[in-house]
């Protein structure tokens, strides 16, 4: 068996009572499989050097790369089934589905939007289209290589990177986001999904549905929206009555929320818990970034202005702070006029801890 390439026919029989790489498990929160925030970090990883070179001829190399691990991402596929289509047939655009499998394990698979425009563009360009002329056609021992790389260069163990832990953490994910077990087995490409319970049983139409439903919601939390964070809670401090929750994003960025004890015991928080925190419009102070803050804050961010609207009486100013998150204040336009900023200008937003409000998914 080639040490990396694990799903190699050769080799020592397998323990039927050992789970093998297509078997979908649920797993803890125990460093088993990297988590919804370390997924996104991981994506950004494979962005970064897929962006990295200068020369044509790698830069495409590692954007097919950068494609079959989006593609592993979104729908949790086996990595043979990436490799083995054509992205050109069997993607369809107009529906956002991509067809995978044969036989009985033939099933199509909802896109996110986005992906399914990042890839129209790409196979737009006559360079890229020519590459995946012969579909994506790389050996797998590469694939999974650079797929360790990456892993590594996020500080996460290389195996966590490779694509059968992918597809488990995509499982996972989708499994935590209270999709059903049938659905979640069906969109994996288990050949007879078995019921979660004897009084419980789905149609396939219904799972296609209830699928389309949970991704959708999936997409609405994960797309760019302004005032709100997704990220993964750090650590709690409980005090008398209210507890100090810290969250970290995908991004990097470190928020802090105040909240009650029995929110606290309502959300079930602890370390690892994925959240989604929102601050409100008229609760976020921009201030200039020519000098140092005076501000209390505990939650500071330095931006860009991407866009005002001004007002007779107040008016409102977007600020991007990375590439998905954008925060909108409402600020006196008095205030503003003081402020001297106009569009695309520093800027550093500011909002203590009390003004931050936790989803819970």
């Amino acid at each position: 068996m080639h040490p990396d390439n694990p799903e190699s026919p050769s080799g020592p029989p397998r323990n039927p009572n050992t789970p093998g790489p297509g078997t979908l498990v649920a797993a803890p929160d125990d460093g088993s499989c990297l988590d919804a925030v370390q997924l996104d970090q991981l994506e950004q990883s494979f962005r970064g050097w897929a962006a990295a070179s200068s020369r044509p001829d790698v830069a495409l190399s590692r954007r097919r790369i950068l494609f079959i691990f989006l593609l592993i991402r979104s729908t949790g596929a086996k990595l043979h089934e990436i490799l083995g289509l054509d992205p050109c047939t069997a993607i369809d655009p107009a529906g956002r589905r991509l067809t995978l499998g044969e036989g009985e394990n033939r099933r199509e698979v909802p896109l996110p939007e986005p992906l399914v425009r990042e890839l129209a563009a790409a196979l737009a360009a006559p360079p890229f289209r020519a590459l995946l002329a012969r579909g994506f056609a790389v050996d797998p021992a590469f694939v999974r290589r650079k797929f360790y790389e990456r892993a590594e260069s996020c500080g996460f163990p290389r195996r966590l990177g490779g694509p059968e832990c992918i597809r488990r953490a995509r499982a996972v994910e989708l499994m935590q986001t209270s999709m059903p077990l049938p659905a979640v087995q069906r969109l994996l490409g288990h050949a007879s999904p078995k019921p979660t319970s004897a009084y419980v049983s789905f149609a396939p139409d219904e799972l296609e549905r209830v699928t389309d439903y949970f991704l959708a919601r999936e997409a609405e939390r994960k797309t760019s929206a302004r005032n709100r964070f997704f990220g993964k809670v750090t650590t709690v401090e409980r005090g008398d009555i209210q507890s100090l929750v810290r969250l970290v994003t995908p991004a990097g960025h470190a928020l802090t929320a105040v909240i009650t004890n029995d929110s606290v015991d309502r959300l079930a928080l602890t370390a690892g818990r994925l959240l989604t925190a929102e601050v409100k419009a008229p609760w976020v102070v921009l201030e200039r970034t020519d000098g140092q803050s005076a501000s209390s804050a505990e939650n500071q961010f330095h931006g860009a202005i991407t866009g005002i609207r001004r007002g007779r009486v107040s008016s409102e100013i977007a600020v991007r702070i990375d590439e998905g998150t954008e925060l909108c204040a409402i600020v006196s336009t008095a205030g503003w006029r003081q402020l001297g900023l106009k569009e695309h200008d520093q800027v550093r937003v500011l909002f203590n801890c009390f003004a931050v409000i936790l989803h819970a998914d």
